[in-house]
């Protein structure tokens, strides 16, 4: 198609995860991967629709060889990631200087003036990163253990958090100190419990309880989502053969390109905003109903191909619009 030698594609696909000194030629240079960190955040929020934004970290392996820290985008039940560092999974070291470098990185793209919920898992826990994620004006969304005591505002013991919810109560929001001595931390706790799972969700945020809701951390489960289309769900990554870290990660900024653009050509897919050889009226019905059908980056991928087989032309990423997010409740528990 481009009218050049197999050979010629392959060596500047291959010299493009490489370093400068393992490149033929005296001119070459070493791609330092996070210098793109911002301006792939800054595409993303220029196709964006609205000032609302959820930022996931999370960590996802790849067997023994390698650990990825992502800071991801979520949008419509998928994640586009926007900054990474991968580790030799061999290796234990402290994640936290890598997440406060990668959120500082990150930081130019985003307005001052934009909503950003930056929401973690159990694991992820941390006062130092809750309070750096405050410092760049955005709002942590961090999920602690039901274990993890806190103290209500105006009680002198601190409480596990499943005590303050009971399946006639199954949601609390209230201010709380978390934590002790140099990690203390005052923090607003929201607590749901659905009564289909064996634990509740324990959210600790710096937004007020009643400008908040547990129901947001759904928005986390969409970098799972993620994951699994950056490995058998769609490009494949379990099947490199890297070994290199820093190789990695340049090929995850290709990953990170591919994932935008038929993420972007997908959700136009959704909406019907874009004509397809066979009309899919009913695709956006389905996705309100509660559930999609097929994932917004694999109708992208579908639709693209399709657009080639018949000869037509191939678009640029499109605009973005995300998802409503889930509404704050207007009936709530007394918050003390």
């Amino acid at each position: 198609m481009l009218g050049q030698q197999v050979n010629t594609i392959e060596q500047r696909l291959y010299e493009w995860c490489i370093d400068a000194a393992q490149k033929a030629g005296d001119q070459r240079r070493t791609l330092d991967v996070t210098t793109c960190f911002a301006p792939l955040l800054a595409w993303v929020l220029r196709l964006w629709t609205g000032t609302q934004l959820a930022l996931t970290l999370d960590a996802t392996p790849l067997r023994d060889r390698f650990t990825c820290l992502t800071v991801s985008v979520v949008y419509r039940g998928n994640a586009i990631p926007v900054a990474w560092a991968i580790l030799p999974a061999t290796q234990q070291q402290a994640w936290n200087p890598h997440w406060l470098r990668l959120l500082t990185l990150i930081q130019p793209a985003i307005p001052a003036d934009w909503m950003v919920l930056v929401l973690t898992d159990r694991g992820l826990w941390s006062s130092t990163l809750f309070r750096a994620i405050q410092a760049h004006g955005w709002h942590p969304f961090m999920r602690v253990t039901r274990h993890r005591t806190v103290r209500p505002h105006g009680q002198a013991r601190s409480v596990a958090p499943t005590t303050l919810v009971t399946p006639q109560q199954p949601t609390w929001g209230g201010a709380v100190q978390a934590f002790q001595g140099r990690y203390r931390l005052a923090a607003t706790l929201l607590v749901w419990m659905d009564g289909q799972h064996a634990e509740p969700w324990c959210i600790l945020s710096d937004l007020p309880p009643t400008a908040s809701a547990a129901a947001w951390y759904g928005l986390r489960a969409w970098c799972e989502q993620g994951f699994k289309c950056t490995k058998r769900g769609m490009w494949q990554w379990q099947q490199t053969r890297m070994t290199d870290p820093q190789r990695a990660e340049r090929l995850w900024l290709a990953l990170a390109v591919a994932t935008l653009w038929l993420t972007s050509v997908g959700s136009a897919v959704e909406d019907g905003s874009v004509a397809t050889v066979v009309p899919l009226p009913d695709l956006h019905d389905l996705w309100a109903a509660g559930r999609r059908v097929i994932r917004v980056l694999r109708l992208g991928w579908l639709w693209l191909q399709t657009q080639s087989l018949h000869g037509r032309s191939i678009p640029l990423p499109m605009r973005l619009h995300p998802d409503p997010w889930p509404t704050i409740p207007t009936s709530r528990p007394p918050i003390p």
